[in-house]
């Protein structure tokens, strides 16, 4: 063939240094394209034409202006856009400027107030009833709907005078027999009718149906469901104070200008100001106490329409008003949402949150009345169950006393609390609401509180429990610790109950951890087993298990340390379901990953760690989900890459033999120790410098064997091709030949099996590209392998031809002939004399033919064929549907007898010139490109030995589209 005949000689070096970029010393000087820009920003004020000069102020700002915004003024035409079809950005000033005063005023409080909203969900989960419900529904009212034009003003106020007449004389329907999900629908109803009735302008309506609501609160028939009730009524309470609210807000906008956030009353004009005490007026009519002091709490905020002093005024009064409420739930209840509204709209009025509170002390004695008591007896509830129904109250409103307060106020309402008998209750409250720290530095004082109180009204664990959670979050005194944790202990041991002991032990499990040895912590380990272990009760008990797992392993997480404590696999063990339990361990290797900085060898980590990745491996089957196999494989991945032996490499390839056939299902597992091998092998190239002795290279070939073996066991094609690609690079590396030419043999019979569609992230792909890739590579590789004495001239290049020869290609597709043409690239290369790379200690085709005639005959009978094989492929693209495909592979082929063919000779130019007519003929060719192509031959014409590419350039016509 005349195109390697007279293939190019290259001499590698020289090119390297003319294609070389030029080195230039670059002063940055305090540029660095990481650095933040600053913008300074030019302000040039302008004045009116009354002749004022215009003065220009520049200043570096701080919040960089963007000079593209700046530019289009803020009225770029996607803003635009999007304004035109958000209508909420597009509302009336007054509905924005509103959204930013309820923001303002929802954050008065701060962030570190955990709001009303959170405690919603877990109040209605916990406070729950099988018993039936029942509930009055309001029916509505036709009267008055008709009005004569004469009297239409005293009509209407006839009309809804009789309307709030109208509840109290039989408009209500009573619901009996109600399940708590039909009651808790009953109530969406509520709030939805209350909603219409507003959007319809049938404000007393409106009105009504709240007074309704409000009522139920007074109801403790089925006194365990009153939380959860209360939660349900004061939302349909907060919708109505927000109606009222905005709806007298809308009133206050003069000329389409809203009132400011901090807006005074003077500045409302008069007819805002009596709707608004028309609201209060009537709400003053309400007879009952309830729903009279609940409505007035819910609009409380509008005061402001009013005056200065209203909310401060209102207070006090509505605080005097709970006093009247005889039902001591009822009016903790009460308590409570007067403390949530009053944190809403007027946080900074303390005092009457105090005067709150301490009235409920004053009251406190009433919880253990007789009129309780008897209440009790006759809906069949223990004392322990009545008094949790106070938590959420009470917890809430010292949390909104202790919010900012100063410790003296603190320890002054914990003294109060110490003065009332009976007081675990609220002991307990003021353990979940005070602040953590107040709370670990007294410690000892709260231990001495806990033991003297009754244990018949509320159980000490559980005060124990709410201490234990404090001390979770800031440290008591260090001379205390140890005392803290045996006095808590003794109570927490004694438990009966296996779930008050677990829900307790939970809690001080991750004390213990923060502040002592592995010997404290492995005997509450140890108690926690003896516990849960009769009876199987751990089975009810997985999440508290779980949760002291990881608090273990958050402030153990030196594993050698963690597998010294004795008790920590037994405690593994418990986990007996298996999901809980894979679970469990993918949260030890997580850690295990997060917090392992050096690699290990520790006999004790290894064995522990392998059960652990040995569970989670045999829990995939052929139902489990594929990302949960790739999170149980990145898993263990992690725990391979972090074991080393050092300089000890059979112990370590005896780990990988190990790991091998303990996670066999993995696929990624298999290529990472298939990976890690290899590298292993590379380690002992590196320390021995190439010179294997007779030990280490029987190591390196068991290490290739190992490959060998395990490869054949993945599924994935491309993996496997890559993998004896790669295997067979480190074989050849280590001069193991035979070795190295069975893996590249393996991949070349392994060719005929790539399908035509693979799988890429879920969805089918061609693999025409995925194949090209991979012979390209292959064929970079076996420039340097050398023949086998046995085998004939350039076996793997020849059997790798035929397989690429049988393979069916798509129709469509040029890549076969793609690859040809990259074969040219590998042959040129075959036929200089030095090859471009090498591999140490290894000798190359061109060291074992020295350029031997013989060898080149071989080389130039393959090119012959590869050549006509393109040749003939172009010619059957002539078709008019192919003519743009003709062109680009026309171009390409071109480019490759540029690169590596000597031009000098006559036949090869003239293929050359008509490869590039070809390319041009039918106008596909890109105009860009074959002028940047011409441009690149006239340059490498005025290189030495090239000057012959000048009389090519003449002969290479551009011709035009036309």
């Amino acid at each position: 063939c005349y195109f390697l005949r007279h293939a190019r000689s290259r001499n590698y070096v020289s090119e390297s240094e003319v294609c070389k970029l030029e080195s230039v010393p670059l002063d940055f000087g305090d540029y660095h394209p990481l650095k933040p820009i600053t913008v300074t920003e030019s302000k040039t004020k302008k004045m009116n034409r009354k002749g004022s000069t215009s003065s220009t102020s520049s200043s570096s700002s701080s919040s960089m202006m963007d000079p593209l915004s700046s530019v289009l003024d803020g009225t770029d035409p996607l803003s635009l856009f999007a304004a035109a079809a958000d209508p909420v950005a597009t509302a009336p000033p007054t509905d924005g400027a509103r959204r930013k005063r309820d923001k303002d005023e929802n954050s008065a409080v701060g962030s570190d107030f955990e709001p009303w909203s959170s405690k919603r969900g877990e109040i209605l989960a916990r406070y729950t009833t099988t018993e039936k419900l029942s509930i009055n529904l309001y029916m509505g009212s036709e009267k008055g709907k008709t009005t004569t034009t004469g009297s239409a003003v005293s009509e209407k106020v006839r009309t809804r005078l009789e309307e709030l007449d109208d509840l109290e004389e039989g408009s209500q329907k009573e619901l009996l027999n109600l399940t708590q999900q039909d009651y808790m629908n009953r109530i969406e109803e509520l709030n939805q009718s209350l909603k219409d009735a507003w959007s319809s302008d049938q404000k007393v309506k409106a009105l009504k149906i709240v007074i309704q609501c409000s009522k139920l609160l007074s109801d403790t028939t089925v006194i365990q469901f009153y939380p959860s009730k209360f939660v349900l009524i004061t939302d349909i309470l907060d919708t109505f104070g927000k109606l009222v609210y905005e709806r007298i807000l809308s009133m206050c906008v003069d000329n389409r200008v809203s009132l400011p956030d901090n807006f005074s009353p003077e500045s409302v004009n008069d007819t805002a100001k009596e709707t608004c005490l028309n609201w209060f007026f009537k709400i003053a009519s309400i007879r009952e106490l309830i729903p009279r002091f609940y409505v007035e709490a819910a609009i409380l905020k509008c005061n402001k329409f009013l005056s200065k002093t209203g909310i401060s005024e209102c207070l006090p009064r509505l605080t005097s008003m709970i006093r009247g409420i005889g039902d001591p739930l009822v009016a903790v209840y009460a308590r409570a949402y007067l403390c949530r509204v009053g944190m809403e709209v007027a946080p900074q009025l303390k005092e009457s949150l105090n005067k709150n509170f301490f009235d409920f002390l004053l009251t406190f004695k009433q919880i253990h009345g007789d009129t309780v008591q008897n209440q009790l007896v006759v809906q069949c509830v223990e004392i322990p169950l009545y008094l949790t129904l106070y938590s959420p109250a009470i917890d809430w409103i010292l949390q909104c006393i202790a919010y900012h307060a100063p410790d003296v106020l603190l320890t002054e309402m914990m003294e109060r609390c110490k003065k009332l008998g009976n007081n675990a209750l609220l002991l307990n409250s003021v353990m979940s609401a005070f602040r953590a720290e107040f709370i670990a530095a007294r410690s000892m004082d709260f231990i001495g509180m806990i033991k003297e109180c009754d244990e018949s009204g509320f159980p000490k664990h559980l005060l124990f429990r709410s201490l234990g959670l404090n001390l979770a979050l800031a440290d008591p005194p260090e001379n205390d610790r140890l005392q803290i944790l045996n006095e808590a202990w003794k109570v927490i041991t004694k438990l009966k109950n296996p779930q008050d002991y677990i829900n307790c032990a939970e809690v001080w499990v991750e004390y213990t951890c923060r502040h002592f040895t592995k010997r404290e912590v492995n005997t509450v380990l140890a108690d926690v087993i003896k516990h849960m272990t009769p009876d199987r009760a751990f089975e009810d008990a997985y999440p508290q298990l779980q949760s002291i797992i990881q608090k273990v392993i958050t402030y153990i997480y030196d594993f050698a340390l963690l597998f010294s404590v004795e008790k920590f696999l037994p405690f593994l063990d418990m986990f007996q379901k298996e999901s809980v339990r894979v679970e469990v361990c993918k949260c030890i290797m997580e850690s295990f990953i997060k917090h392992q900085q050096e690699p290990t060898k520790d006999p004790v980590i290894l064995n522990a760690l392998l059960h652990v990745c040995k569970t989670m491996h045999d829990s995939v089957n052929a139902l489990t989900l594929e990302d949960e196999k790739r999170t149980l494989a990145a898993l263990i991945n992690g725990f391979i890459k972090m074991v080393s032996f050092g300089r000890d490499f059979e112990q370590q390839l005896s780990f990988y033999v190990e790991a091998r056939s303990m996670f066999c299902n993995l696929e990624p597992v298999l290529v990472q120790l298939i990976h890690s091998v290899n590298q292993l092998a590379m380690e002992t190239r590196r320390v021995m410098k190439g010179n294997h002795s007779r030990k280490t290279a029987a190591f390196v070939r068991a290490c290739v064997a190992f490959c060998f073996i395990t490869i054949p066991s993945l599924s994935s094609i491309f993996t496997r091709l890559n993998l004896y690609l790669h295997s067979g690079q480190v074989a050849l590396a280590n001069q193991c030949l035979s070795q190295a030419d069975a893996f590249f043999k393996a991949a070349v019979s392994l060719v005929p099996e790539v399908p035509k569609m693979i799988s890429v992230d879920g969805k089918m792909r061609p693999s025409d590209a995925f194949l090209l890739e991979f012979l390209c590579n292959f064929f970079s590789t076996l420039l340097v392998v050398p023949d086998h004495p046995e085998q004939g001239v350039l076996f793997l290049v020849r059997g790798l031809l035929n397989v690429i020869q049988d393979y069916t290609w798509e129709d469509n597709s040029d890549d076969k002939v793609r690859i040809y043409t990259n074969v040219l690239h590998l042959l040129s290369a075959m036929t200089q004399e030095a090859f471009i790379y090498h591999v140490d200690k290894v000798d190359s085709n061109d060291s074992l033919y020295g350029g031997d005639s013989k060898f080149l005959a071989e080389i130039n009978k393959l090119s012959e064929t590869v050549v006509s094989q393109i040749l003939d492929h172009l010619k059957t693209l002539g078709r008019e549907e192919t003519l743009r495909r003709q062109s680009q592979l026309a171009l390409y082929f071109f480019n490759t007898i540029v690169a590596h063919g000597d031009l000098r000779n006559n036949r090869l130019n003239q293929l050359s010139v008509n490869l590039w007519n070809l390319a041009q003929k039918h106008g596909f060719a890109d105009t860009k490109t074959m002028v940047k192509t011409l441009e690149y031959i006239k340059r490498r014409s005025k290189q030495p030995e090239m000057s012959h590419f000048t009389d090519l350039a003449l002969r290479l016509p551009l011709q035009s589209r036309t």
